[in-house]
């Protein structure tokens, strides 16, 4: 399994960005979630009190028990209701120690005086949206750089579907994901597509590929190819937002989170534009929806079947028709580095490019 520094990306071993952590279903119990993201442990949580989304690091600091693993013994849980969230706080199973969604010990039973500064653990900044939770990962500690993933479609009742597909984790390093962004030459072999235009661009924290053509596996219930438009971008290291027009308007969702250095977890979801065009979604337009994002996971899964079974592409034999390769390492690499160094690399990339022997998606300036 390779790992950050086999892909001598930078100076951090997990990248700065948002990144999913949970579907929200997952935190509709009363119970806390055990979670484990960049290589530590976490305690993540729905608040009793407000419905507030928390997540601390996952040891209390007096004997180092975890605070949201699995317990159905203890008498914290057994009084609390089958739960040791108590209000928008966490109580630890051990000796009771409560910690609130600051991540600082407001109780300890049993203690008289003062409750010690060191009694607290890391809180992190977490936002709800899109049916999920996400954490704002920086090694530098360093506020959001972006906004956190949200659309505006998502709360429009014209549109269709938002359930999280749990892909699995994946025993590969998140770079073997992102150079799908700029693969231009797997698009026939993998997916069916036949690609009349392609193009990626680099700008700051996105990376962008735009193409049309047919599709073999993106069609409708009936089988019928319309041909396909995606404006595809990474928001940072780990989210993808795709817009589809085609058999139907479609928002695509691929979302990925380093598990441990050279492992990573993977969502898929897609929303869809009323089919019939009513203002307010059918139910016919519900059992499409389902079938079309059917066919989306069975299209990522092309992808998912190529990466469980190939070895760390360290150092590629990449040819000009392959796409920009090189050019999206690079951009990646900021999200590896601090990011005071983050224009470095961007300098390097940022502009449109078009694979040699294709036809760019729009007008704009070839840059390689």
């Amino acid at each position: 399994m390779a790992t950050t520094k086999d892909y001598r990306l930078g100076e951090f071993t997990f990248p700065r960005g948002w990144f999913m952590i949970a579907d929200s279903e997952e935190l509709n119990t009363h119970k806390p979630l055990a979670v484990r993201f960049f290589g530590k442990d976490f305690a993540l949580y729905r608040g009793r009190a407000t419905g507030k989304v928390v997540l601390l690091d996952a040891y209390c600091p007096h004997m180092k028990t975890h605070l949201a693993a699995p317990n159905t013994t203890s008498y914290v849980v057994i009084d609390g209701g089958g739960s040791n969230v108590e209000g928008d706080s966490i109580r630890c199973p051990y000796h009771a120690w409560r910690f609130g969604p600051d991540g600082k010990c407001e109780d300890i039973p049993y203690h008289q005086g003062p409750i010690p500064a060191a009694a607290c653990v890391k809180s992190w900044t977490v936002v709800e949206s899109l049916g999920a939770v996400w954490v704002w990962h920086d090694p530098e500690n360093g506020e959001p750089e972006w906004e956190h993933p949200s659309l505006p479609q998502w709360s429009d009742p014209q549109w269709v579907g938002g359930r999280w597909d749990h892909v699995g984790v994946l025993n590969q390093h998140p770079q073997e994901v992102i150079d799908n962004i700029c693969d231009y030459g797997h698009l026939s072999p993998i997916h069916g597509s036949t690609v009349e235009r392609y193009e990626n661009e680099f700008r700051g924290h996105t990376a962008t590929q735009r193409q049309c053509g047919g599709h073999r596996t993106l069609v409708s219930a009936d089988g019928v190819s319309a041909i396909l438009h995606t404006d595809t971008t990474y928001h940072g290291p780990g989210v993808l937002v795709s817009l589809l027009t085609g058999v139907f308007e479609t928002v695509l969702l691929i979302t990925h989170t380093p598990v441990d250095d050279g492992t990573i977890k993977v969502w898929h979801n897609l929303i869809v534009r009323s089919p019939s065009n009513s203002a307010v979604a059918t139910q016919p337009d519900r059992i499409a929806a389902a079938q079309y994002q059917h066919s989306s996971l069975l299209s990522f899964a092309q992808d998912f079947e190529v990466w469980q079974n190939k070895a760390a592409c360290l150092s590629g034999l990449f040819i000009p028709s392959d796409g920009p390769f090189m050019k999206a390492r690079v951009w990646y690499k900021q999200f590896y580095n601090p990011r005071a160094m983050a224009k470095e690399f961007t300098d390097q990339t940022d502009g449109v490019y078009v694979p040699r022997g294709a036809t760019p998606y729009t007008q704009h300036k070839q840059t390689a």
